[in-house]
């Protein structure tokens, strides 16, 4: 059995595009190319996958403090309440360092704490070998152009790094580390402090959170100027 088939141009994508025309196509012809089309889009979305999986786990022995889970309820509201003396305060505590990783995640900013933790440990390493290794791992991973986790310093620190990633010290991501560190304390730390998830453990209130409603017959503008009056017995 034969089908007639109408192919225009915008569904077959071989052909010109000013071009229409008519084929005969049998039943085998009409069920191979789907065959293959369905084999092609499903061997893509493998590809994808694997590339998608590799690029997530390339950084994944840089930061082991992200894999930890704090469970935020054996945290006292006195324990959460000191970390918002100061930003080093927080980082003295690995539930305080845990939760603000929290709160970077819902800003997909984590990669400056992960930086930070990175740089860390880092200077704790006492093997040449490790060193290098470690400090081409953190390059890869943190500082260069289109790196997975790429932080936000300028390029002259980043040039500065890259002249040293061949013979490392313990210090060669000092500055950095030191900008980052700046980046959150002035910009991260502030928001942090008025986040749901810190407010939540210091069993505080945030900005804007106590409402009042108000009934629509309570608010009555005078003529000509648009004047509010306020009708108290009105709030509920």
């Amino acid at each position: 059995m034969e089908t007639f088939v109408f192919l225009f141009p915008q569904f077959n994508f071989l052909a010109p595009k000013e071009e229409a025309y008519f084929k005969m196509l049998g039943p085998k012809d009409l069920k191979a190319p789907r065959m293959k089309d369905s084999n092609s889009r499903l061997k893509d979305k493998r590809c994808q996958l694997s590339l998608l999986l590799t690029k997530s786990g390339s950084h994944e022995n840089i930061s082991p403090e992200k894999k930890t889970t704090t469970n935020n309820n054996n945290i006292s509201p006195e324990a959460a309440l000191s970390w918002s003396s100061t930003f080093e305060e927080l980082l003295r505590h690995s539930d305080g360092v845990e939760t603000f990783s929290q709160f970077l995640r819902t800003e997909f900013s984590e990669e400056n704490i992960e930086f930070w933790l990175a740089c860390e440990e880092y200077k704790t390493i006492d093997s040449d070998s490790r060193l290098i290794t470690k400090a081409k791992q953190m390059y890869a991973v943190f500082i260069e152009a289109d790196a997975p986790k790429e932080v936000n310093i300028d390029y002259a620190t980043k040039v500065a790094i890259q002249k040293t990633i061949t013979t490392p010290t313990n210090t060669c991501f000092d500055a950095a580390q030191s900008k980052v560190f700046s980046l959150m304390k002035k910009d991260c730390y502030p928001r942090f402090l008025t986040s749901e998830i810190y407010l939540r453990l210091t069993k505080r209130k945030g900005p804007g959170t106590t409402m009042f409603r108000r009934r629509s017959r309570s608010c009555v503008f005078n003529e000509p100027r648009g004047e509010a009056t306020g009708d108290s017995s009105a709030w509920l």
